[in-house]
């Protein structure tokens, strides 16, 4: 099997774009849901919803969560 390869984010040059996945409202998995810059200073994003691109949305720090149970 070969070495993943990702592209290279065109808004900093530095992070490469990869793919992130969730679920949907069913349970359903959502596969590259979003990609995102691997270059933490960077931030670019892009995200689908509902058909519908997002760019450069606000990220959130996860650590503040509060998780089901």
């Amino acid at each position: 099997m070969g070495e993943l390869h990702f592209p290279q984010c065109k808004k900093c040059g530095v992070g490469d774009l990869v793919p992130l996945s969730d679920f949907g409202n069913q349970g359903a998995p959502i596969e590259y849901k979003a990609w995102v810059c691997t270059n933490p200073n960077c931030t670019f994003n892009l995200k689908i919803r509902n058909g519908e691109i997002f760019i450069n949305e606000p990220i959130n720090d996860g650590s503040v969560h509060t998780y089901r149970r």
